[in-house]
């Protein structure tokens, strides 16, 4: 058992535990006193009974045992046995130990181990008639001539004594205490209880209050009661439950008040991010626009114009091969075969920054064509690119297939620049159903942890992107597990 078992008692239970006990103590201590006392004072009184009962029927018994007269001692002793129940039983024995007579008492119950004895006395008196001179003492009083004593002893009393009567006698006595002392005891229980209950019945009180402001409700109605701690106690939390209610309004108006600064301001800056993806969407067509209209022009007329130096060129070399031989005659004709490979180069980078800036695959083989042509590209760069599309893109719209295109572009780009991949897949699918335009892209590259890692500028680029067209972008990677990206755009979005 526990030596701190009341840990888990009431506050009621360890007050009428703390009056009680010390109570309870003096109670078992003055019932065992008494019951001690009792005792004792039996054996006492025992003591004293046997002895005085020994001395007095040794005296009154020297007759009848010299004379042999034991019919009227057995006579005196069964009367004196029969009046007093204390006595157990009485012997009379001569003075070789023989008993002579024995009287036991019906009534008494048990006895003591031992007994009490008197011996009994033959006292003989001489008495000296004479003077010393041979004449009759008859002048000399006894005072001056006292008479000589002999003793012998002829026999013994011996009495034995029997406690119970006097036992019952005490036991009354006692459960009378007994009686008085549990009444008492009785009556500082109940005493204890109210004192208790006066005790507990206001900390309850308490309790509930406290209960009710801790559920919410910070105004309670809870009088003060009694007095000292347990009424300072009530009188405090009346005055919490006043001061919190306060508090609790004015907290309710400052939560208000900034709730409704809070919506505002988020309404605010979702008009603000509206306008952002706006924005971002105009910048993005206006930047495609303008990369067509760049392209456009390069195609019409930087590469005609290279077409026409190309052509200048090989007539100047048709001309010099028709010319004389001369040293100056084969300088012109092989500075004109380098302007016309010069032409070359420029019209096929011409040609690739056409593609850069407006793919034309993409008006030529739409959207399933541009990223089967962009994955053969990358193809021959050391990483193995595989490529499943589901579904018709000819209806996508030239906003869509654009956006989806440089989508599919930066994250190749991000693939080929950061993470060392060995193979990477891209899925497209029309989902008519839902009508969703769905991109995935996933490599065996190094990966990153989305949680310490910052966003690099192409992620950030594909997700502004992604949410002006009020799509969805998932980006799942960890350290060396490759990176996934799922991206969802709606087809309706991008027919305004």
């Amino acid at each position: 058992m526990s030596l701190y078992f009341w840990r888990s008692w009431s506050i009621g239970l360890r007050m009428a535990f703390i009056t009680m006990l010390p109570v309870v103590f003096l109670f078992a201590a003055f019932m065992g006193y008494s019951w001690y006392a009792h005792r004792a004072q039996v054996a006492e009184e025992l003591s004293e009974r046997g002895r005085i009962l020994a001395r007095a029927l040794a005296e009154t018994s020297e007759y009848n045992v010299i004379s042999g007269n034991l019919t009227d001692l057995r006579l005196t002793i069964n009367g004196l046995v029969q009046s007093d129940k204390s006595i157990y039983r009485v012997d009379v024995v001569d003075a070789s130990g023989k008993r002579a007579v024995r009287v036991t008492s019906e009534t008494a119950q048990d006895a003591e181990p031992h007994y009490y004895e008197a011996p009994i006395r033959k006292q003989v008196v001489w008495i000296n008639l004479f003077t010393d001179n041979g004449t009759p003492h008859v002048s000399a009083s006894s005072e001056a001539r006292p008479p000589t004593l002999t003793t012998e002893i002829v026999g013994a009393v011996r009495v034995r004594m029997s406690p119970s009567n006097m036992l019952d006698k005490q036991g009354r006595r006692f459960r009378i205490e007994l009686a008085m002392a549990a009444l008492a005891l009785l009556a500082s229980g109940v005493l204890a209880w109210v004192l208790a209950r006066s005790l507990t019945l206001p900390l309850k009180e308490a309790i509930g209050a406290l209960r009710s402001i801790r559920g919410g409700s910070y105004r309670v109605d809870l009088p003060v009661t009694t007095g000292g701690e347990v009424g300072e106690l009530q009188a405090s939390i009346g005055e919490m439950s006043v001061a919190l209610d306060q508090s609790t309004q004015d907290l309710e108006n400052k939560v208000t008040e900034r709730t409704r600064d809070l919506v505002a301001s988020r309404n605010e800056a979702l008009r603000a991010d509206a306008d952002k993806r706006k924005l971002i969407q105009k910048v993005n067509s206006i930047i495609e626009d303008e990369r067509k209209s760049i392209a456009v022009e390069i195609h019409d007329e930087l590469n005609a114009s290279l077409i026409a130096v190309r052509l200048e060129a090989q007539s100047i070399v048709t001309l010099a091969s028709k010319a004389p031989p001369a040293p100056e005659i084969e300088d012109i004709r092989t500075k004109a075969q380098a302007i016309t490979r010069l032409a070359l180069d420029l019209y096929a980078n011409g040609r690739r920054l056409v593609r850069r800036l407006r793919p034309e695959v993409l008006d030529m083989l739409g959207l399933h064509g541009a990223v089967e042509e962009m994955l053969r590209h990358y193809d021959s760069s050391g990483c193995r690119f595989s490529f499943h599309s589901e579904g018709d893109f000819s209806k996508l719209g030239n906003e869509l297939a654009i956006s989806a295109y440089r989508i599919v572009q930066e994250a190749l780009s991000n693939i080929m620049k950061h993470a060392s991949a060995t193979s990477a897949e891209v899925t497209l699918v029309l989902d008519p159903a839902n009508d969703m335009l769905r991109i995935g892209v996933e490599d065996n590259g190094h990966g990153f942890d989305p949680a310490s890692s910052s966003e690099g500028i192409g992620i950030i680029g594909m997700r502004e992107r992604v949410y002006a067209l009020n799509g969805m972008i998932t980006v799942r990677s960890a350290p060396e597990r490759g990176t996934t990206l799922a991206i969802a755009l709606p087809l309706i979005a991008a027919h305004p």
